[in-house]
């Protein structure tokens, strides 16, 4: 039984060399920036953070594929991410990766409204199916975007083909009682109405819940319930736990197009 919650969110400590694997992070984005064709620091909202970064494949774009990223809604950026395209343009997709306002200046809820912002944006610059993936905190993001009150247009939510969260928190009312909340500043209603585990999935949408088998207990327990939860409200839900796979390597296979993640992602 869990008892000590800062724990079962703390990946860092329990990753080894987890400092050097984040640190490469942004080396292998702006390795991949300076080599692909891309618009980039594309406006969504009026905000400083509220932009994203679109990279294109040689050719016309298949759809594409969006990644949110992670960070506990309060850490990190597009920019240390642009790596993660390289399988969807392997593919033949258009890859988007957004930021968003970080917490505290933003609470859950407004995070979830500038994604979909983003999405609605990006779904006026590229034709075609909208493939939404999103790790951690970015994985929570792209399932509350396809839950029952979701934010987006009806005509932008016809057009996402496929959902993949990767390493995600689905139910957020354990963080109350984590040192992430001194951050985050949830509050009781609001981490039940953001929690994807607590709501209907608004439309029949093929997702798939994808976990590390060597995650925090905590994560693989959340994945497990996350896909039981929506599986028994009739939705389209696949549960993976990828063997081997920590929370920070979990997301590797985006980098290939022929990973079984990537093929997931893609459907």
């Amino acid at each position: 039984m869990q008892r000590d919650w800062d724990d079962a969110f703390a990946n860092m400590a329990h990753i080894p060399g987890a400092e050097s694997i984040v640190a490469a992070w942004p080396r292998d984005a702006a390795a991949l920036r300076a080599a692909t064709k891309a618009e980039l620091d594309v406006p969504y909202g009026s905000g400083t953070r509220t932009r994203f970064d679109l990279f294109f494949p040689d050719g016309p774009p298949k759809g594409v594929v969006v990644f949110v990223h992670g960070g506990y809604w309060m850490r990190f950026g597009r920019e240390d991410f642009s790596h993660l395209a390289r399988g969807a343009l392997e593919a033949g997709y258009a890859a988007c990766l957004p930021s968003y306002t970080l917490a505290p200046e933003a609470r859950i809820a407004d995070i979830t409204r500038e994604i979909a912002n983003a999405v609605q944006r990006v779904a006026s610059v590229v034709a075609g199916p909208i493939l939404l993936s999103g790790h951690s905190a970015g994985a929570h993001l792209v399932l509350r975007l396809i839950c029952d009150d979701s934010p987006l247009s009806a005509s932008v939510l016809a057009r996402i083909a496929r959902v993949t969260g990767i390493g995600g928190v689905y139910d957020l009312r354990p963080l109350l009682m984590t040192n992430l909340n001194w951050t985050l500043h949830l509050d009781g209603p609001e981490a039940a109405l953001e929690s994807p585990i607590l709501r209907r999935p608004k439309v029949t949408v093929p997702t798939t819940i994808w976990v590390g088998a060597d995650e925090r207990p905590e994560f693989v327990r959340q994945s497990r319930a996350m896909a039981m939860m929506w599986d028994g409200l009739g939705a389209d839900v696949t549960l993976v736990e990828d063997p081997g796979k920590h929370h920070f390597g979990v997301i590797d296979g985006l980098c290939d197009a022929a990973s079984p993640l990537m093929r997931a992602v893609l459907g």
